[in-house]
């Protein structure tokens, strides 16, 4: 867990924020133990940004992993480096991008404000009675 968290430490360090001045960074754990890791990007055009998750989470489905394990992230101000204040849980849009892929029993959602200080949720107790694929079959 720990190194899953650091990964997401360092990804923070990339992202580009210059908007909200808010810094994500996750490191998403595929199944193989293979770790993809991303960073939110704005936009002027708010709606047009991208959240660290689902960049860690299209990064590795655009390599051919569809199978996950769990993910660390850690956000932050700006002038909150290696330690933040607060947990941050992912939005509504990246739980369900979450649950396209995941199994929302075992898929671990990490929220860290350092390696040492972190909650660990299923995807299932962030987004209960969720909408899946299965539901279209």
């Amino acid at each position: 867990m720990r190194e899953l968290i650091e990964q997401a430490i360092f990804a923070r360090k990339s992202a580009y924020a210059p908007y909200s001045g808010f810094y994500v960074g996750a490191a998403l754990l595929c199944k193989d133990g293979t770790v993809f890791s991303g960073c939110n990007v704005e936009n002027a055009s708010y709606p047009a940004g991208n959240c660290a998750e689902r960049t860690a989470i299209f990064k590795a489905v655009s390599e051919g992993y569809k199978e996950f394990a769990a993910i660390a992230i850690v956000g932050g101000k700006a002038t909150e480096k290696e330690t933040v204040s607060d947990y941050v849980t992912p939005c509504g849009i990246c739980r369900q991008v979450m649950r396209e892929f995941c199994n929302p029993e075992s898929f671990q959602i990490i929220v860290a404000k350092s390696v040492e200080d972190y909650k660990s949720f299923s995807l299932n107790e962030l987004l209960p009675e969720s909408f899946g694929p299965e539901q279209l079959t």
